[in-house]
This record gives structure tokens, C-alpha cells and sequence, in this order.
């Protein structure tokens, strides 16, 4: 049951440290920006009304209704057959920005994104902490599922019976 206890501890960490650093974002960077590391890494203020890198903005109950579901789903899946620690922890990253981003839908109409990652040309999306916990969480649970895949397959080599050694002679007398 420790599990329970730490899979809920990461869930509300990533709600806790998305929602604190939105509050302060809205309080000090309102329409402003920081810049961190000169060419690399700023503080950007953007309301981020559509999905992921703002993607279909007029459509805030279609991702409320889609977030509740996912991550209800997503529980479910995590609480009843995940027994693996890094899916559960992986999981949890991803419920726990999935509750975050729609924290802000709920209470704002959009979704406050702040960092800004633009050490390179091709990165123009602004993100949050709760897309940050989705995205590594994503990334985990393939590599865990990965993982899941080779064991098991070593598994099934160890397991199969070794070829038989072939007759010398050829033949059947």
C-alpha cells in the first residue's frame, strides 16, 4: 500500500508545484517577460487557450470534457492494473499535469504557459510545468514498457529448449 501513498504524493507534488508556479507567474510576470539565460531559457507569459502548443483554441469544453475523461482513465488504469514502479510513477506524472492544465481551464478559460525554452530555432512553444510532467511522463512509461518488452523477451529465450545437436553421421542407421 506504500505504493498508493507515493503514486498520490507525486499526483499532488506536480499539481502543487504547476499551480504554485502559474499563481506566481500571473502575480509577477503578468504579460511580461524574464529572461533566465540569455538565448536559451526565459520566463514568457502566454495564455495558452487551445491544447497542447496551442493547438484548436475555441474548443475549451471539448479538452475539458476529453481531460476529465483521459485522466479518469487513466487512474483507473494506474490504480487497478499498473504494477510496475516506473509506469506508476510515470502515470502519476501525467494525471497530475492533466489535473493541473485543467485547473487553469476551469478557473481562467485558458492555460497559463510560461516557460520558454528557445535555445534552438525549431522550439517556438511556450510550456508549463504541468506539460513538462506530461511529456516525461509520457516518455517514461514507453521506456518502461520498453523495458517490460525486452525482459520478457529475454524471458522467452532463456525459457525456449536449445536446438538439438544435429547426428554426426547424417543418417539413419
Amino acid at each position: 500500500m506504500l505504493w498508493i501513498v507515493i503514486t498520490v504524493a507525486v499526483i499532488v507534488g506536480v499539481i502543487a508545484v504547476d499551480q504554485i508556479s502559474k499563481l506566481l507567474v500571473l502575480a509577477w510576470l503578468y504579460e511580461d517577460q524574464v529572461v533566465l539565460i540569455k538565448g536559451v531559457l526565459n520566463f514568457t507569459y502566454v495564455e495558452n487557450r487551445g491544447m497542447a502548443f496551442g493547438l484548436f483554441s475555441d474548443h475549451r469544453w471539448v479538452f475539458l470534457i476529453t481531460s476529465t475523461v483521459g485522466i479518469a482513465l487513466i487512474g483507473f488504469y494506474l490504480f487497478r492494473f499498473v504494477k510496475r514502479p516506473l509506469s506508476r510513477v510515470s502515470l502519476a506524472l501525467i494525471v497530475g499535469g492533466g489535473i493541473g492544465n485543467m485547473i487553469d481551464r476551469v478557473r481562467l478559460g485558458f492555460v497559463v504557459d510560461f516557460i520558454d525554452f528557445c535555445a534552438f530555432d525549431f522550439w517556438m512553444w511556450v510550456f508549463n510545468v504541468a506539460d513538462a510532467a506530461v511529456c516525461v511522463g509520457a516518455a517514461l512509461f514507453v521506456l518502461d514498457v520498453l523495458l517490460e518488452m525486452l525482459a520478457d523477451a529475454k524471458k522467452a529465450k532463456a525459457a525456449a529448449p536449445a536446438p538439438e545437436a544435429q547426428d554426426s553421421e547424417g543418417g539413419d542407421g
